[in-house]
């Protein structure tokens, strides 16, 4: 199983920038799909996930209503579209996959991760 994230990039404050995320070795169907986030010298913070049986999206209280999660299981792929992006957004952004359910709980086990890439909001 393989989850190969899009390059991040520098962005300006306001600004937007598409992650994707392609799955291979699995069908994308069977699983929640998510996004996470790491900052220097911060915990791992869940960003968004969706799931399996009606796509319903959740995010985290500091993203919510800028950042948008989306999938296309016909490409295997998923999607995070951030919008209004602000400096404290800057962090390293994993995808993973999880059997089934979707959560963004502290801790929570996920069952492949992808690389990492970077994300930096900076004028």
């Amino acid at each position: 199983v393989q989850l190969q994230a899009s390059e991040g990039g520098l962005v300006q404050p306001g600004g937007s920038l598409r992650l994707s995320c392609a799955a291979s070795g699995l069908i994308l169907d069977d699983y929640a799909m998510a996004w996470f986030r790491q900052a220097p010298g911060k915990e791992r913070e869940g960003v968004s996930c969706i799931g399996t049986f009606d796509n319903t999206p959740y995010y985290g209280t500091s993203v919510k209503g800028r950042f948008t999660i989306s999938r296309d299981n016909a490409k295997n792929t998923v999607y995070l579209q951030m919008n209004s992006l602000k400096p404290e957004d800057t962090a390293v952004y994993f995808c993973a996959a999880r059997y089934r359910y979707c959560s963004l709980k502290p801790g929570v086990r996920y069952d492949y991760w992808g690389q990492g890439t970077q994300v930096t909001v900076s004028s």
